[in-house]
């Protein structure tokens, strides 16, 4: 069974910084991609940031130039770092791993910017 654990949600100001950490229980270099995805309070699950092994990583528009995905496979672990951090970013922030049919998800880490 994957386990993902992430680390870093806090109680941020506008224009601040949080770094979240992901930990995974297997090697992440088994799934095609580690994202970060969140959910704020009355909407869905968004998609912030993907990455993979290969190739450019993946931001969504709301986060493009503020936010940072990296992955450590000698470590097993998936950072968001979060520049600039806007009142519109509060949300639970969810660690996924990503293979070919199936997506792990952890149990999420809250985020909240005040103004």
């Amino acid at each position: 069974q994957v386990q993902l654990v992430e680390s870093g949600g806090d109680l941020a100001q506008a224009g601040g910084f949080l770094r979240l950490s992901c930990a995974a229980s297997v090697s992440i270099f088994n799934f095609d991609h580690m994202a970060w995805y969140r959910q704020a309070p009355g909407k869905q699950r968004e998609l912030v940031a993907r990455v993979a092994s290969t190739g450019p990583p993946y931001y969504s528009d709301s986060v493009k130039g503020r936010f940072t995905i990296s992955g450590d496979i000698a470590k097993n672990t998936v950072d968001l770092e979060m520049h600039w951090l806007k009142p519109e970013d509060t949300a639970v922030y969810y660690c996924a791993a990503m293979g070919d049919h199936t997506t792990f998800f952890g149990r999420g880490t809250q985020v909240t910017v005040s103004s």
